[in-house]
């Protein structure tokens, strides 16, 4: 009789189990807060996309067109149950979704083209729920006790938060307000335990994946982002570093009204730097806009040691704003950087190593190239590790200088088509490279992704300002170097030396960049007159590493 009774409670509890799963994933239930629903989720869309993989794979032969085309729709099947996941669990899983889709040089475009929705797109929480943080943190009964306006509709959504803009009682202010989703901090843990649970499996049915680093570092890193009293003094610093680029804004913190799940900041306006419709609307020109981003982000890498790591399109706005300092008052573009949350500081060893490697890219200096690959821990595939840093073909990179080949589509296929056999090399030389170096190069990701929206990935003068800044950073390590040395005559005399190294080399830099100009304005005028004249003669221009030939040819 018991066994009987027991049977049916295993049927009954099974059956109600199954009929909660499917309502919520109907989304008739949401039932998003409780861990094992959320670990449910976690395990059939982990089990719906290796059944997927396994099924539809099954039999066929690799080296067919069946296959790729087969190996194509499941990945893009897997990518909307992914996305949907990270959508459904909110918090962390929206935060990881975030990483993955600026993996364009590990991952099938299938899945970066679909995870790329999150970097805009991300899930709400109701005014209520954001009321209910601000009050309890804030310590207050009601909103209105803190902001005599408070918009509902959020001004953007992230992963672990949303901003609302308001206006401050005390002082008539236009603030953001970034308000932390609730339970998120609660979940994150539990999270992080499932996530890595499914990382965990990934190896056992796909041997080329493997994404434990990833799991490692948003671990790491979540608690830090979950504290807005870090991002606070993240923003206050960066400001601080990059007080002489009057062409970068950092919102300015209330500190008085910001607690570690709620943050009040200046409010700041501007399109997101992927808006294409604002730059048009707007007469912003996006050669412009990606050549200040590169000068942003290498005098936080190269400098200053101290980088923003986040930075998707909705943490970078672009606007136009009246330049005081001239007498006319010419407007001037001008970024607006937002979300300090993730930062890191990188070492001075990895610094020197990250510069001379990029130098060495920069010049096609091979050997260069190897030797601080290695010291990157690269090993033997220092040559896969120079593609991922650059995004460009190892044949570009070791050869014919990637500042003497413009970038092509039919590069980016190479890489994109040859990325695949070398799965299990890149997972290799992505666990065995420094910690800070991964969120380095999360930021490239992002920001070669917004030069490929541009149409300026590869572009010449995109190197310019990194190689200034690497000279910079070199020549410090080096003075550094020489408080070392006994003799004040010989410390004098490697000083001299140093400088002229440097002053040197940002000669060189700046006669190339006039060169550019001067390529670019000839070119335009030639296309005109060959336009207007009729004339079938066209004009090249040559460049060569020690002398500009221009040539014309019938």
């Amino acid at each position: 009789m018991l066994w009987l009774l027991a049977k049916r409670a295993t049927l009954f509890c099974g059956f109600a189990g199954a009929t909660v799963l499917a309502l919520d994933h109907q989304h008739v239930i949401d039932l998003t807060c409780y861990p094992a629903i959320r670990a449910a989720r976690t395990g059939f869309v982990v089990a719906s996309i290796v059944g997927d993989y396994k099924w539809t794979l099954w039999n066929i032969d690799k080296n067919t067109p069946m296959y790729a085309s087969a190996k194509s729709q499941v990945h893009s099947r897997s990518a909307k149950r992914l996305l949907n996941l990270c959508w459904r669990n909110r918090g962390t899983y929206v935060k990881v979704g975030q990483h993955l889709g600026g993996m364009d040089y590990l991952l099938p475009e299938e899945y970066t083209n679909e995870l790329k929705i999150l970097h805009s797109n991300a899930p709400t929480s109701t005014v209520k729920e954001i009321e209910e943080v601000i009050k309890e943190d804030l310590n207050v009964t009601s909103i209105g006790d803190l902001f005599s306006t408070f918009e509902t509709k959020p001004l953007g959504t992230a992963s672990l938060a949303q901003v609302h803009k308001a206006t401050l009682k005390s002082d008539g202010s236009c603030v953001a307000v970034k308000v932390q989703h609730p339970r998120v901090r609660d979940l994150a843990d539990k999270d992080m335990n499932m996530m890595d649970g499914a990382l965990q499996c990934i190896p056992y049915f796909f041997p080329e994946f493997d994404l434990l680093w990833l799991g490692e570092e948003t671990r790491r890193n979540l608690p830090v982002e979950l504290d807005f009293t870090v991002e606070a003094a993240n923003a206050e610093r960066v400001a601080s570093n990059l007080k002489k680029f009057d062409w970068v804004a950092i919102p300015k913190i209330y500190k008085k009204y910001s607690t570690s799940r709620v943050l009040v900041m200046e409010f700041m306006n501007g399109g997101q730097v992927n808006d294409m419709e604002y730059f048009k609307d707007n007469s912003i020109d996006c050669n412009h806009v990606s050549k200040l981003l590169g000068k942003l982000y290498s005098e936080m890498i190269f400098i200053h040691g101290f980088v923003h790591c986040d930075p998707h399109p909705g943490n970078i706005f672009v606007r136009w704003k009246q330049d005081e300092s001239t007498f006319y008052k010419q407007k001037k573009l001008q970024l607006v950087l937002l979300d300090h949350g993730l930062y890191r500081e990188l070492s001075d060893n990895f610094r020197y190593h990250y510069a001379n490697l990029w130098q060495s890219i920069i010049n096609t200096d091979v050997r260069g190239i190897e030797t601080h690959c290695r010291a990157c821990g690269s090993g033997e595939m220092y040559p896969l590790l120079a593609t991922i840093v650059t995004g460009r073909a190892w044949k570009v990179v070791g050869s014919d200088g990637i500042k003497e080949v413009k970038f092509t589509q039919d590069e980016d296929n190479e890489i994109r088509s040859n990325a695949g056999s070398f799965l299990p090399h890149i997972s290799q030389v992505l666990n065995r490279v420094p910690r800070e170096m991964l969120l380095v190069l999360k930021a490239n990701d992002h920001l070669r992704g917004l030069e490929h929206l541009y149409g300026v990935r590869g572009h010449s003068s995109g190197f310019l300002d990194m190689s200034r800044c690497c000279l910079r950073a070199l020549h410090d390590f080096n003075a550094q170097k020489l408080q070392e040395k006994q003799s004040k005559w010989e410390k004098f005399l490697s000083l001299m030396w140093c400088h002229l190294i440097l002053y040197t080399g940002l000669l060189k830099i700046t006669a190339f960049e006039w060169f550019l100009w001067f390529q670019e304005k000839t070119s335009c005028d030639l296309t005109l007159h060959n336009t207007f004249s009729g004339s079938t003669n066209q004009s090249t221009t040559v460049f060569n590493k020690n002398t500009f030939v221009v040539q014309n040819s019938s």
